[in-house]
């Protein structure tokens, strides 16, 4: 088996591919790549067993079909090194050595029988759902939300991201028991209603590999697997098993209390005073007031704090409330508006935080924060 290959192209998507491999497999074979070569196409796949990922890339110069595995670190440790050229992948299927040839030299490794490489699991096609969607409205729903789930052994359903969809929309929301993120997009919807949760790692390599997808994209799931089509790429993963809490139940209704504020000036403003606060609490309290708030923290065994006033738009009765300031500066960086609303009922009840501009009429974004408790 023979085939030419651009050295660059190549590279961009093993490095995209091995992001799914894990350094410490116990499964010799899965710290391979496998290629197979069909046609002009040259699929190439890594996979922990649990996430599977697959490139493609059309060949001009092929001969022979077939498959091998190859040292997943010491080829694309190779391939960073050369400049742009094409490179001949010469392989033998009775030895499995590999010759890849440049310009000037040749560079020999040994590889492994690619049919011993694990085979996927399929989806159970009568229990299947699918749904196509723009790759952007994915990467959106997965970045509002992935910074918010959790790493929590003795509940696995709150490390990824809840994806239900039905008639009328798609609705992304993660949470870790402190924050919770809620972000439905109604132009994204499914002729029966379904839901899944998917884990974290598998979230933030769709979210890496979206920025660059332009098309349309094909996602199929049934109770156990989720499978991702995109233009060059495909990915297989198992799905976090069991049912996703109620988070409904826990976003209070009746917030009279409402904060408007300028996003970037509380974002800095928070920045700056959390430096002084307890490093165990990170607590920073926020006094409302007609017109503005005043953001401030302390460290009692250090006698350092800080405070800092900043011009908002404040609806209600005056009161404090405490916020663990490294949560609100996330969640805050998530929302990409000018402005923001803090809605609030009262100090030991969560805060709603939205965007006071919509950024999209087909989407609509939540934000929920625990407060902390202030000791006066």
């Amino acid at each position: 088996m023979k085939f030419v290959v651009s050295s660059t192209e190549l590279l961009s998507r093993l490095q995209t591919v091995s992001r799914v491999i894990s350094s410490k497999s116990t499964i010799p074979a899965l710290l391979n790549f496998l290629f197979e070569i069909q046609g002009e196409t040259l699929t190439t796949t890594a996979s922990d067993l649990e996430t599977t990922m697959r490139a493609q890339l059309q060949l001009n110069n092929v001969d022979g079909e077939g498959k091998i595995a190859i040292e997943a670190k010491r080829l694309t440790d190779i391939l960073k090194e050369f400049p742009e050229q094409p490179l001949i992948f010469q392989i033998n299927q009775e030895s499995f050595a590999v010759d890849i040839i440049s310009d000037n030299g040749k560079f020999s490794i040994m590889g492994q029988n690619g049919d011993e490489y694990p085979t996927l699991q399929g989806l159970d096609e009568a229990n299947t759902t699918t749904i196509v969607m723009p790759g952007a409205a994915l990467l959106k729903g997965i970045t509002k939300t992935l910074f918010a789930t959790a790493d929590d052994e003795l509940r696995p359903v709150m490390n990824g991201i809840s994806l239900i969809v039905n008639e009328q929309s798609a609705t992304f929301a993660a949470s870790d028991a402190h924050k919770l993120v809620r972000f439905r997009n109604n132009a994204v919807s499914s002729p029966k209603e379904a839901s899944f949760i998917l884990p974290k790692k598998p979230a933030d390599t769709l979210k890496n590999i979206l920025a660059k997808e332009a098309e349309d994209i094909t996602l199929k799931f049934d109770d156990k697997n989720a499978h991702f089509t995109l233009s060059n790429y495909e990915m297989i993963c198992r799905l976090v098993e069991g049912p996703y809490p109620n988070y409904e139940a826990i976003i209070p209704t009746n917030n009279p209390n409402r904060l408007t504020i300028n996003r970037m000036d509380l974002v800095n403003t928070l920045k700056r005073v959390s430096v002084f606060a307890n490093q165990a609490s990170n607590l920073v309290k926020l006094e409302l007031k007609s017109d503005h708030v005043v953001v401030s923290a302390q460290d009692i065994d250090f006698s350092i704090s800080a405070y800092e006033k900043i011009s908002a738009q404040y609806e209600g009765e005056e009161m404090s409330i405490g916020f663990k300031s490294a949560f609100l500066i996330q969640i805050l960086t998530a929302i990409t508006t000018e402005n923001v609303v803090i809605q609030m009922s009262d100090p030991s009840r969560s805060g709603i935080i939205v965007p006071l501009e919509r950024e999209s009429e087909t989407e609509d974004e939540l934000m929920l924060l625990m407060p902390m408790m202030i000791n006066d």
